[in-house]
Parts: C-alpha cells; structure tokens; sequence
C-alpha cells in the first residue's frame, strides 16, 4: 500500500528524531517535518542524518519538508522565510524526499490579486531552483484568518487564487498541499477538485472539518464570536461555524477522498496536521492522530491483499 502512505506532520527541530522514535511504532508509514518561518538555526544534513537513523528498517519515510512563513514580504524574518525555502529546496534530498510545502506568502494587507506580480518575482527563481534539484513545491491553503482582499501569509486559498498562481508561473515544479478542511471551512465541495487540480496535488494533508450548519442557518459566518463576549441582551455567545477537525472526527468520508485520489493517480503520502482537533488535543493529542492514523488505513482498503495466481 504504499502508493499512498498515511503518515504525520512533525515539527522540526533538535528533537524531531527522538520524537518520530517514539510514535514510529503507532504505526506511521511517512513523516513531514516542517519549520515555523526558518530552518536557520537548524543543522538540516545532521537532522536527516538522525531522522534517517531512525527510521532505517522501518519501511517509514520522510515524505517532504514545509516552511511556513511570509516570503513575498521584505521585513528581515520574511526575508529569512525566503531563505529557509532556499536551504529546504536544496536539502530535500537530504532526508529522501522531492517535496517542499509551505505558504505562498502575501503583500499584507493587499488584495491577493495585487500579490500575483510579487510571487511571480519570488517564485520564479524558486521553481527553477526546485526543478534543478528535483523537488516538487506543495502550497498549502490555509487562507491564516485572511480573505480575498487582505490578510497574511498565503494567497493560496481557493480555485480562483490557484488559477492566477499557476498562470503567473508555469512550471511543473509548483503544485498543491490539499486537505479537504480549508475548503470546507470556505463552504467549498472539496471532491470536485480532486479530479479538477489532479496535475497538481503533490502532497495531501490529513485535516478535516466539522461543519455546524445549524450555526450557519442562524448566524451565517461572519457572527463567531469570544466565549467571554456576551451578546446584548443574552448570555449566550455565538459559537464557531467551522471546526477543523482530525481525519475520522469530521464531516468528509475519507474513502470516497482515496478512492477519488487512487483513481486519478495521485501517488504520495497523507500526512496528518494534528494540534487543530477541539476535542481531541493537549493530552489527547496522539490519541486522536493515531485514531486518524487507523482510520485513514481502513480507508485506503486495509492492509495489502495479493491477487491469487490465475
């Protein structure tokens, strides 16, 4: 079954080998290991060398790398965003893999149209540098809080925005990092693009949500407001529309999303983002991924069975 691996996201750091060596026996067949804004603190030829080490005989991989910063902006962290792409490109053989995930990144504040100029900039050298050593870039879609006309760290929310990226620069070396949740929590029927962006689903996260359509009926999706913050008049505050929730807690049948996948060839891993869950968190946290773990295998048709001999 491994055409489709079901793994987990990890954060990167001194102590993702001690880490994965602990929940390697849960059973994860990939691990991503992603950074918050920069990897420039971090040894990443030493990091592979002791993720590699752990996982050696285990039949577990490393499926890629992400950043997760603002690389279109120029204050000095932006720029060392920028940077930490450039060193995870080239450091992705490193660790066995050919992907490198993140956020596109955002003029703040800007329309995402009026972004486009500035990522063609940026992306442009970084996709030639991708090429050149074999790696695949997978944007990821959490829109972070933003909209259509401002926000941070990502443009690359939706169909539309995925339209203008991939005109602005055509290469075969940028794609997606989709998961069905940041879809959903735009109201989006995730499954339609699954055949529609199949030329550019490099990496799949295993996030899903929980839609509360009782909530929108009422309020619509533009009233969530703080638990401590009273309604006038009431003491009932307005709650969430939208949770984003682990694979086998939400609202998506992950079955019709990996036979759709399957059908469509996508080859790759899915890669639990843990630390969203509302309900399974803080000492539930592995008790939930591990859950989602299990229940994606049972999505993806149990363990392998060979065909008899004919």
């Amino acid at each position: 079954m491994n055409d489709i691996r079901i793994g987990t996201l990890v954060r990167g750091n001194t102590g993702s080998a001690e880490y994965i060596r602990q929940i390697l026996p849960h059973g994860f067949e990939s691990f991503q290991l992603m950074f918050w804004k920069t990897n420039r603190e971090y040894d990443l030829a030493a990091m592979a060398d002791s993720v590699l080490g752990v996982l050696d005989g285990s039949g577990a991989i490393v499926s890629g790398l992400a950043v997760f910063g603002n690389p279109l902006e120029t204050d000095e962290i932006d720029l060392e965003s920028l940077s930490s792409w450039e060193r995870a490109i080239d450091a992705a053989s490193l660790f066995g893999c050919r992907t490198v995930g993140g956020f596109t990144g955002r003029l703040r504040g800007k329309p995402i149209h009026e972004s486009v100029d500035r990522f063609r900039e940026v992306w442009s050298p970084l996709a030639e540098r991708a090429e050149k050593n074999g790696v695949r870039i997978a944007f990821e879609n959490c829109d972070m809080g933003g909209t259509w006309e401002t926000g941070d760290w990502n443009i690359a929310h939706n169909p539309t925005a995925w339209q203008l990226m991939f005109d602005a620069v055509r290469s075969d070396a940028l794609g997606l990092e989709w998961e069905p949740c940041h879809q959903m929590v735009s109201l989006i029927d995730p499954m339609p693009q699954i055949e529609q962006w199949k030329h550019k689903l490099y990496h799949i996260h295993g996030k899903d949500a929980t839609i509360r359509w009782d909530v929108v009926r009422t309020y619509g999706v533009h009233s969530a407001m703080p638990a401590d913050v009273a309604l006038p008049g009431r003491a009932q505050h307005v709650p969430p529309f939208a949770y984003h929730r682990t694979p086998g807690f939400g609202d998506s049948n992950w079955t019709d999303i990996i036979s759709e996948l399957r059908r469509v060839g996508y080859k790759g891993s899915i890669d639990i983002e843990g630390w969203h869950d509302p309900v399974y968190r803080d000492d539930l946290e592995m008790t939930g991924q591990v859950h989602g773990l299990n229940y994606l295998k049972r999505c993806r048709g149990g363990d392998f069975v060979a065909n008899p001999d004919e």
